[in-house]
Parts: structure tokens; sequence; C-alpha cells
């Protein structure tokens, strides 16, 4: 009787402790997984919107749009400043831009 006592609280006071600790890192693992997977696609939807734009705009103009700014005030395509920095390069009035979007 007093060994299963013995091994009861063995498990109680070390086993389930450590198991708790290994059930929040895989939890805490997953979140953070979840978290920059977001934040990768939310970088390349970015991308996607700011050619779009720009292909909308040869298409409408039969030009390129010269700079970021012309984008945003004539084709209403929104840029979080505080999280992204966008480097926007015309080429030419018949190229597509380069187009670079970096996470601060």
């Amino acid at each position: 009787m007093k060994k299963k006592r013995g091994l009861q609280t063995i498990l109680s006071c070390v086993v389930m402790p450590v198991l708790a600790i290994l059930v929040l890192v895989c939890f805490l693992s997953a979140v953070s997984n979840l978290t920059s997977g977001r934040q990768s696609e939310d970088m390349d939807k970015l991308e996607d919107v700011l050619r779009r734009a720009a292909v909308a705009c040869y298409a409408a103009e039969g030009i390129y749009p010269p700079d970021l700014e012309y984008l945003q005030e004539h084709y209403g395509v929104q840029i979080d400043e505080r999280r992204y920095v966008v480097d926007y390069v015309a080429i030419a009035d018949n190229l597509m831009p380069d187009i670079t979007i970096l996470e601060k």
C-alpha cells in the first residue's frame, strides 16, 4: 500500500507538471507558427495588390505608375507603413516596376 502511495506521489509531483509544460510548449510553438505564416501571407497579398493596381493603371492609362504615391492616390492602395517598407522602382513607362516589400 505504501508503494502505491509513493508511486502516486511521484506521478503527481513530477510527471504531471512535466507533462503540463510539454503541452504548453507545443501550444506556444503552434501559435508562433500560425503567426509567422499569417505575416508571410499578408506580405504576399500586399505585393499582389500592388502589382494588380500597377497593371490596372497600365491598362487604363497606357503607362505604369511613376511612383508608389500615384498608386495610393489614384488606385486606393493602402499600405501599413508601420509594418512594411515598400521599395517601388519605376523602370520605364511601359515596363512593370520592380516592387519589393520588406517587413519592419
